[in-house]
């Protein structure tokens, strides 16, 4: 077994604006949230790494995020939208890790709450506020596929501002 480390970046999409009649799913980022992400794109290339994978929730908002986050991130990751995360739990959120490409050593998943929070207490034991725009950073030993409670007791948290 190797000692080099997998990183997992959760990351819950920035605020988010209420506009009457428009449904949770469609819901934009809010001005604030506009100049939050990429204030988190901005820490990912500082913090993160290389990230070779990105799993994104397909709401609005969340899709706001990442565009917006992403434009920091050099050398694009390979990047899919991925329904299972809108509204999911942790073990919905911990089948997706499980999928992750096998040689890919950093992804990423932009979701929301409150399954991020409940993910990484599940995968760390830890329990987080994950506001908007919050960044949990975690990272193993142990192969995607094998992951699951305890995974990891490696973690960083951000909540880059714009």
């Amino acid at each position: 077994m190797t000692n080099a480390r997998r990183k997992l970046i959760l990351v819950r999409h920035a605020k988010s604006a209420h506009p009457d009649g428009v449904e949770d799913f469609e819901r934009p980022l809010a001005e604030r949230g506009r100049r939050d992400a990429p204030a988190v794109g901005r820490w990912l290339r500082d913090n993160a790494y290389a990230i070779e994978a990105v799993r994104c929730s397909p709401a609005l908002r969340t899709r706001e995020t990442w565009e917006l986050a992403g434009a920091h991130i050099p050398a694009g990751p390979q990047v899919s939208f991925d329904e299972r995360i809108y509204d999911a739990t942790a073990h919905q959120l911990l089948a997706i890790v499980r999928e992750m490409p096998v040689k890919a050593m950093t992804t990423a998943i932009i979701g929301h709450n409150p399954g991020l929070e409940d993910l990484v207490h599940l995968l760390t034991g830890e329990s987080v506020e994950l506001k908007t725009s919050a960044v949990a950073l975690l990272s193993s030993e142990r192969a995607w596929a094998d992951a699951d409670e305890s995974w990891t007791c490696a973690s960083t948290f951000a909540k880059p501002r714009g």
